[in-house]
């Protein structure tokens, strides 16, 4: 699996565009961690709760030389806030829910490796990109979330607004492109 601390500088500088990205690997093991759980509990309102969590605690976040820290810190705050919400309702805590539930030293689940083929049309379609909507969008996606968009325009020397405007621009052109080779985009 990717390590997503890559992330967690843009997160701690309060990117929301790094958060994202960074949301986009984690969700998943985020809510495979809580299957244990709901049937006891709301899993939406603890995945919700332990997301907004992470954002006010990311900033304190010390990545311990392993993969996905901030990642293995959500998955312990939305297993404590299951374990809380059980116990603030009476209710009885799920068969081995606090001596088998993933923690820290638990791996995580891995992702599913990417398309080879929609990687292919990707590349081509980012190529043909042209001007400041292709720099703006090349230096958003090599910085990877490592700082935020107001440092970006200023790297790119162009305003912020007109800096996410060409990010914009890029998006629909790709997603335009990517659409013309048979790949379906959501909106």
């Amino acid at each position: 699996m990717n390590d997503l601390d890559r992330y967690l500088p843009g997160i701690a500088c309060a990117d929301e565009d790094a958060f994202a990205a960074w949301l986009t690997g984690a969700e998943g093991p985020l809510r495979r961690s809580l299957r244990r759980f709901a049937a006891a509990v709301d899993a939406e309102s603890v995945v919700q709760e332990s997301l907004l969590r992470i954002w006010q605690v990311a900033p304190r976040c010390e990545p311990d030389g392993r993969p996905n820290s901030l990642l293995r810190l959500a998955i312990r705050i939305a297993r404590n806030l299951a374990v809380d919400e059980i116990r603030w309702r009476g209710g009885a805590l799920p068969a081995g829910s606090l001596d088998e539930a993933p923690d820290d030293r638990d791996p995580v689940d891995p992702v599913a490796p990417p398309d080879p083929l929609l990687r292919r049309r990707i590349r081509d379609c980012l190529e043909s990109l042209a001007g400041p909507p292709r720099r703006a969008l090349l230096l958003r996606i090599a910085n990877a979330g490592g700082a935020p968009d107001r440092a970006l325009a200023e790297q790119a020397r162009m305003r912020l607004n007109t800096f996410l405007q060409n990010v914009s621009r890029a998006r629909r052109q790709i997603a335009r492109c990517l659409e013309r080779k048979g790949v379906s985009v959501p909106g």
